[in-house]
C-alpha cells in the first residue's frame, strides 16, 4: 500500500485518550441524574460525534438534555490537557516519515472543532496535518462526508488515500466510499469487529502499521 494521502482518526489512534473520554462522559451524565452505563458502553461510542454518541447511550434525549451533558462533558474533558505524553509511542516518528513519503496527512475525527484545535496545539502535532475535519462541522462517522471533503482538498480519488482508525465507525466510513482502511488494535474496538468491514490490514502495533504503509 503506497497511498498519496494518509488520514488518521485521533482519539484511540493517535493519542491515548479513550479512558479519559469514557470517564468524562460517565461523570457528565451521572451528575445530571442519568443512569450510569458500563464503562465499555462509553468506550464503544468513541469516534461518533457527541450528539450521535449521546443519542446511542441514552435514546430519547431531547435537545436540552443533550446540551446539558455536552456542557458537562466539556468541563470534565478539558480539565485535563492532552500533552505530547499522551501520543501513542512511535506515532510521532511515523508521522515524520509519512511527511516525506506521502503527499499529505489529514485527520478525520468525531471530536469537536474546539477540542481538535486544542489537542493539535497542546500535542504539538498541528503542523503535521494539512487538513482536519471534525464531526461538528460536517457529518458524524460513519457517514463518509468528512473523507470526501479531505480528498477533495487534495484533489485525489478515494482509492488514493487510506483511513487509519481504531473503530468500526472508521472502517465503515472508508468502506462506504471505496477507500482502503487500516484498523489498529490499540484503541476501542477489537480485531473481529474491525474485520467485519474488510479493511486492507489490521495491525496490533505501530511497527505493523509501518509495514502496512510500506515504511519498513
Amino acid at each position: 500500500m503506497t497511498p498519496k494521502v494518509v488520514i488518521f482518526d485521533w482519539d484511540g489512534t493517535v493519542v491515548d485518550s479513550v479512558e479519559h473520554i469514557a470517564s468524562s462522559l460517565h461523570g457528565a451524565a451521572t451528575e445530571l441524574g442519568f443512569p450510569a452505563r458500563e464503562m465499555e458502553a462509553y468506550r464503544d461510542i468513541i469516534g461518533l460525534g457527541i450528539i450521535e454518541a449521546l443519542q446511542k447511550l441514552y435514546p430519547g434525549l431531547d435537545g436540552d438534555d443533550i446540551n446539558a451533558i455536552r456542557e458537562g462533558y466539556a468541563r470534565y474533558f478539558f480539565s485535563q490537557q492532552t500533552t505530547p505524553q499522551n501520543i501513542f509511542p512511535g506515532i510521532e516518528t511515523l508521522l515524520t516519515d509519512l511527511g516525506v513519503a506521502a503527499e499529505g496527512l489529514a485527520v478525520a475525527t468525531g471530536k469537536s472543532r474546539r477540542g481538535m484545535n486544542r489537542a493539535l496545539e497542546s500535542t504539538g502535532l498541528g503542523p503535521r496535518f494539512a487538513i482536519t475535519r471534525c464531526a461538528d462541522e460536517t457529518r458524524s462517522k460513519p457517514d463518509p462526508t468528512m473523507l470526501r471533503e479531505i480528498i477533495a482538498h487534495f484533489g485525489i480519488a478515494a482509492e488514493d488515500a487510506v483511513m487509519i482508525g481504531d473503530t468500526v465507525y472508521d472502517m465503515e466510513m472508508a468502506q462506504r466510499i471505496g477507500m482502503p482502511a487500516i484498523g489498529v488494535e490499540w484503541g476501542v474496538h477489537q480485531r473481529d469487529r474491525l474485520a467485519a468491514f474488510s479493511p486492507a490490514a489490521i495491525v496490533s502495533d505501530v511497527d505493523g502499521l509501518r509495514q502496512a504503509l510500506k515504511l519498513t
